[in-house]
C-alpha cells in the first residue's frame, strides 16, 4: 500500500553522553514545494524532549524519518546475539531488552547494555575492547545495510561503537525511544504501513544527499547555498539560511524534503530483499534498495 502523508519529518539523532546534544535536529515540510523548517531553531534538544514530541507535538499523519539503525543484524547468523539463550527473537523483543538492561541510564542511554558481560561480547568498543563474537573486518551487517553498499553508500555495523562513522550508539539509544513509543507510533517495516496515521521509518541521510545530487564523499552540507541547491534537486524552494551551517541541520532539512518525494514511490516500500522475517527482526532502511 502506497500513501501519501500530510507532513513529513526527518530526525537527526544522536548517540552521545550526555542530556542535551547538539547533534540532533529535526526537521519538518509539507506536501508541495514548500521549503522544510527547522522544528525549535536554535534548541539544543535532548532525547527526552524528542521522545516528549513524537508522543504529544507531531502533526498528525507524519512520515518520520529518523536517522539510525532500528535493529541490529540477525539474518547473517539467525539471531542478534548468537550463543546466548537470551538472545531475543524480533526487534521488538530487542529494544524491550536495551531498555530493560539500561533501565537506570540517563538520558535513554545504553551503556549498561554494551557493557553487560554476555552482550559486550558482540561489541566493538573503544580503549581497543573488542568483543571475542565480533569479527574480523568491519563487523556484521544487516540486508539493508547491504543495500545501503549496492547505493554507493558505505554504512557501518551497528555492533561497532568505535570511530567518527559509527551509528551503533544512536541505534541503541534510538532503540529505547522506539520502545518507549510501543503503542503510540508503528515503526514501519516491523509494523504494517496502514492506510492513514503517523508513522517512523529509519533513513540514511547519506541516501538522501545522493538523491539531492551530492556524492556520497560529499554528503555533508554546511553551506546555506549548497543547501538550497540540494534543495532544488529535490523539488523544493530553497531555505535561504545564509553562511555556515551545521551538517546536522542541513542533514535534517534535505532529508525532510527528499521523504517528501521519495515517499509515494512504490519501489521504496517494497525492497526485493525485504522478507516478513527481515521485517520483524532486522527492519529496513527506507529508500534503501
Amino acid at each position: 500500500m502506497i500513501r501519501g502523508f500530510a507532513h513529513y519529518a526527518a530526525i537527526d539523532w544522536s548517540g552521545a553522553a550526555g542530556e542535551r546534544q547538539r547533534g540532533i535536529a529535526v526537521a519538518l515540510c509539507p506536501p508541495g514545494d514548500a521549503a522544510p523548517v527547522l522544528v525549535r531553531p536554535g534548541a539544543v534538544w535532548s532525547r527526552a524532549e524528542v521522545l516528549h514530541w513524537l508522543r504529544h507535538d507531531l502533526p498528525g499523519d507524519t512520515l518520520v524519518g529518523m536517522d539510525l539503525g532500528i535493529s541490529l543484524p540477525f539474518a547473517d547468523a539467525g539471531a542478534f546475539l548468537p550463543g546466548w539463550e537470551h538472545s531475543p527473537a524480533d526487534a521488538r523483543a530487542l529494544w524491550a531488552l536495551i531498555d530493560e538492561v539500561c533501565a537506570d541510564d540517563p538520558h535513554l542511554a545504553a551503556t549498561s547494555f554494551v557493557d553487560h558481560p554476555e552482550i559486550a561480547r558482540h561489541f566493538r568498543r573503544h580503549g581497543g575492547r573488542q568483543g571475542d563474537l565480533f569479527p574480523a573486518g568491519r563487523g556484521r551487517m544487516r540486508v539493508t545495510e547491504r543495500a545501503q553498499e549496492a547505493a554507493g553508500c558505505r554504512p557501518t555495523s551497528n555492533f561497532n561503537l568505535v570511530g567518527a562513522a559509527q551509528v551503533g550508539k544512536s541505534s541503541l539509544t534510538g532503540m529505547r525511544l522506539l520502545h518507549a513509543l510501543t503503542g503510540a507510533l508503528p515503526v514501519w517495516p516491523i509494523d504494517p504501513l496502514h492506510a492513514r496515521g503517523s508513522v517512523i521509518c529509519e533513513i540514511y541521510t547519506t541516501i538522501a544527499a545522493i538523491a539531492a545530487g551530492r556524492t556520497p564523499a560529499r554528503s555533508k552540507i554546511r553551506d546555506g547555498a549548497e543547501l538550497d541547491q540540494a534543495l532544488a534537486a529535490l523539488g523544493s524552494r530553497p531555505c535561504r539560511l545564509t553562511g555556515a551551517i551545521d551538517d546536522h541541520t542541513s542533514d535534517a532539512l534535505i532529508t525532510a524534503a527528499w521523504l517528501r518525494r521519495a515517499a509515494p514511490t512504490p519501489a521504496l516500500w517494497r525492497p526485493a530483499a525485504l522478507t516478513p522475517q527481515i521485517a520483524r527482526t532486522e527492519g529496513w532502511t527506507f529508500g534503501a534498495i
